[in-house]
């Protein structure tokens, strides 16, 4: 068996493929359902997020197990078997590990530091402990993934500054707005929220992502006018509570729009919700309004950037904005590597720690039970075997036993710190219920 992960992440893929293999919250379930009914793959964890759609997995037969996982992205994709194929990336075993690490610690992120994905890397593991669809290697690594990202968190400078995505997205829209025209693509490198201050602002969803922008938008001076509209009321109000804005329904976003300056959509759904129609932009329109969506699939009709005097950005426009405020935390890449290995070392000791020794013992304890078990319930029989024969009985079988033990012993002691090494300790403690 062995861990792997399948995936595509934005750094390799286009927006585009990412929308289209992107697994929303509501449909997590579903996936790790169809994932973990898989013939090779007896562990899963799906990390589906704005930026990257991952598949992780314990298999049972490598080749198999990862034809498995690439089927079902391309699957997600429509088939379209080349274009996955071109941007698909592929790690196993030692690579997972660090590579999760990696991740939960913000340091495979756009925005170097960013303070989202570490949660996005928790609440994967717990959707997958609620579908039943992990075990102990995935849920193991997954814990100390997150452990790493907090450690490099709180040691590292890394994470200062603008570190989530919603801060940035308003920072972006900020620069947007105070920009003399329209610039989209030529976005000053350094933006500020100040641009949106006094502005009104709507923000469309009230999910992790949608609290995030609301929060960002807090302490402007003077402060924004803020709609938040849902499809749960009460969800917006408590949402728009955080700036003493106003909560609305999905039914009132129309008459909310007439008025916005700034219009944010994070809804996580799987179509559009915001056409160019309900933002009623007239034509010729002087007023110049900035949308900003931040969905993965998209929830911004494209239609929408062709109205008049609408500047619509997604992820795309802030993966390029965010990229200078990477060049600033460059120095402090080299402290939160040295915490990953740290950490890293500190999981294979753990697993060697829990690994062969124990479990070899454990097992060769198991199987001497039964072999004296079974040669006194002979005896007791009144086999007319005498002692002598029984010693030869004795020797013989431990003999056996030795012999049968040796090899197995000998892979759990070889493998033992690597995740191919917890699979097998593992596997031997559920067939001998030790």
């Amino acid at each position: 068996m062995s861990v792997v992960v399948v995936g595509l992440e934005q750094k390799q893929a286009p927006l585009e493929l990412l929308e289209r293999v992107a697994i929303p919250d509501e449909m997590l379930g579903k996936a790790l359902a169809s994932l973990a009914r898989r013939p090779n793959l007896a562990e899963v964890v799906v990390l589906s997020t704005c930026l990257r759609t991952e598949l992780y997995a314990v298999v049972e037969r490598f080749h198999e197990g990862v034809e498995e996982l690439q089927d079902y992205l391309i699957g997600l994709a429509g088939g379209d078997d080349d274009l996955v194929s071109s941007h698909l990336t592929v790690r196993f075993d030692d690579e997972v590990v660090n590579y999760l690490f990696e991740v939960a610690s913000g340091l495979r992120s756009s925005l170097l530091g960013e303070t989202e994905v570490l949660g996005q890397v928790r609440r994967a593991l717990e959707r997958a402990q609620e579908e039943r669809a992990s075990g102990p290697v995935l849920e193991g690594l997954f814990r100390r993934a997150v452990q790493a990202g907090r450690r490099v968190r709180a040691s590292t400078s890394i994470s200062r500054g603008t570190t989530s995505l919603a801060h940035a997205a308003v920072e972006l829209a900020g620069a947007e707005l105070a920009a003399p025209g329209p610039t989209r693509t030529g976005i000053a490198a350094q933006g500020t929220p100040q641009g949106l201050a006094g502005r009104n602002v709507v923000v469309i969803g009230a999910g992790t992502m949608a609290t995030g922008v609301v929060e960002a938008l807090a302490g402007l001076d003077p402060p924004c006018e803020v709609v938040v509209a849902n499809r749960t009321p009460g969800r917006a109000r408590s949402v728009a509570s955080l700036v003493e804005g106003r909560g609305v329904p999905l039914a009132a976003l129309g008459e909310c729009l007439a008025d916005a300056d700034a219009v944010f959509v994070a809804t996580g759904a799987p179509a559009p919700v915001l056409h160019a129609e309900v933002l009623g932009s007239p034509p010729g329109s002087p007023r110049r309004r900035v949308v900003v969506d931040l969905g993965v699939p998209r929830d911004v009709d494209p239609a929408v950037g062709e109205a008049d005097g609408v500047s619509l950005l997604d992820m795309d426009d802030l993966t390029a904005f965010t990229s200078a405020a990477m060049a600033g935390r460059e120095a402090e890449v080299a402290d939160a590597a040295r915490i990953v290995a740290e950490e890293v070392e500190r999981y294979y000791a753990d697993v060697r720690a829990r690994g062969a020794a124990p479990i070899v013992a454990a097992l060769r304890s198991h199987v001497e039970a039964i072999r004296e078990a079974e040669i006194a319930r002979r005896r007791k029989a009144g086999s007319a075997a005498g002692d002598e024969q029984w010693d030869k009985v004795d020797e013989l079988t431990r003999s056996v036993i030795a012999k049968v033990l040796h090899e197995p012993s000998m892979v759990l002691k070889e493998s033992a710190g690597t995740p191919r090494g917890e699979r097998l300790a593992e596997a031997v403690r559920l067939l001998f219920g030790l």
